[in-house]
């Protein structure tokens, strides 16, 4: 990441600063106004820059015979250095130790990252040694922190796989499985992997090409017109499909009280939907039981693309949604269809909520974002809400959905106007107390 001065971090979007605050290890700094937050990133830019130069200095006064009190301090620092980077690396999964380069908290990591950066953002140097010149090829894979790898050796991890920064994933709006090239730097004395210093293509296509196509959120969207079809025999999921539809770039809210079934209601949802072959599906947990953690990571749908408990932090749970959404987002902006599933938005502040519904949408001649969120009530904004009655749940009364408290905007853009009609009159006669035949 290049150095900014405070006029460029001015007129940079707020997503950005964020960005550039995270890659800086800022703490806190979500809670930050804009005046503050551009003061933060200006401040850890100086320290970095003052520590950086009196690393240099050190390494100066050792080389030099006729200061030795000094040389002596140096060496001593660097011997304290060496021998806790000395210390074995934990045995097992490899995945085990690509985390411990990644975590965002950890000095040295951090640091790591802002130098890769800012080689990222720099223009390659005429006099750049061969070392730093070495061209990669190979797949993406990302990390639920935002970060990745260039996998060379295909989907396997292997010491020769390159460290893509959370930046560089997010300005080149990178998705798991693009193949990708570009100059890498060799690892420092802090680092265990070679780090990216530019994309030069993706997928075939000059990088800068995709830099320069328009942003998703001004691409143009319109309300969902087809249908997503679950296609399961669960008595309250074929209630939902055909009374309460909902179709590609709808925001949907799975709503009810405690126990009404929600958590229930989505895992089902994902185990149906996991098989649809035009749909890339992407599970995200935040605030859910700890037991739902396991739970979920044995389901037919596959392990949650993040999740974190009900104990972390609004901020926390932020982190470990947001790259999930991107992701949705970078995939509906290159015409394909993703569908997040998200238990539960009450783990959220309601900003990231709203931030979370907002990025669902059915692009014009294009891709789509749906997302389907539990929450203990809609937010607002939904094109599809749908009310489970805990009541029904309790005494096993299956269908449990509450169907006056239900509903899709315009449903007869999803399911025509004969199909809008036969909701309505559904809806007339559980409102007038003659509701069909529910499933003990």
């Amino acid at each position: 990441m290049s150095v900014l001065d405070r006029s460029a971090l001015s007129e940079s979007p707020l997503a950005d600063l964020h960005a550039i605050a995270s890659e800086l290890s800022i703490d806190g700094y979500r809670r930050l106004r804009r005046p503050e937050l551009i003061d933060a990133i200006l401040a850890k830019q100086g320290s970095s820059d003052i520590a950086a130069g009196e690393r240099d200095e050190a390494e100066d006064e050792e080389q030099r015979p006729t200061r030795r009190r000094r040389g002596r301090r140096a060496n001593r620092g660097r011997e304290d250095r060496d021998e806790a980077e000395a210390k074995p690396e934990p045995a097992g999964d490899p995945a085990a130790s690509e985390e411990i380069q990644d975590k965002p908290k950890r000095r040295r990591g951090a640091k790591a990252k802002a130098e890769s950066e800012r080689d990222g953002d720099a223009a390659e140097p005429a006099a750049a040694p061969a070392r730093d010149a070495d061209a990669v090829e190979g797949v993406v894979e990302l990390l639920p922190n935002g970060s990745g790898f260039v996998r060379v050796d295909g989907p396997d991890s292997s010491d020769d796989d390159v460290y893509i920064s959370a930046a560089q994933v997010k300005r080149c709006e990178l998705m798991p499985g693009d193949r990708v090239t570009g100059p890498k730097r060799e690892p420092r004395r802090s680092e265990r992997y070679a780090s990216m210093i530019r994309i030069e293509t993706i997928n075939g296509r000059p990088a800068s090409e995709l830099a320069d196509s328009v942003r998703f959120d001004d691409l143009p969207a319109t309300l969902p017109t087809e249908r997503i079809t679950i296609g399961s025999d669960d008595p309250t999921l074929e209630a939902i499909e055909w009374l309460t539809p909902f179709g590609r770039g709808s925001r949907v809210t799975i709503v009810g009280g405690p126990r009404a079934g929600k958590t229930e209601t989505l895992r089902r949802l994902a185990t149906a939907l996991a098989a649809a072959d035009d749909l890339t599906l992407l599970v995200a947990l935040a605030g859910v039981r700890p037991e739902e953690l396991s739970e979920y990571a044995n389901d037919p749908a596959g392990a949650p693309a993040a999740a974190v408990s009900f104990a972390s932090s609004h901020d926390a749970a932020a982190a470990a949604v947001e790259p999930v959404i991107d992701q949705a987002r970078r995939l509906a902006a290159r015409g394909s269809h993703a569908i997040v599933l998200l238990d539960t938005l009450d783990g959220l502040s309601p900003y990231t909520a709203r931030k979370v519904m907002a990025a669902a949408r059915n692009i014009v001649d294009g891709g789509s974002v749906t997302v389907v969120a539990t929450a203990g009530a809609p937010i607002g904004g939904e094109t599809t809400v749908i009310a489970l009655d805990a009541a029904l749940t309790g005494i096993g009364h299956f269908p449990a959905l509450d169907l006056p408290a239900s509903g899709t905007l315009k449903p007869e853009l999803l399911v025509g106007e004969a199909g809008a009609e036969a909701i309505a009159r559904t809806r007339a006669e559980v409102l007038h107390g003659d509701g069909g035949d529910g499933e003990d």
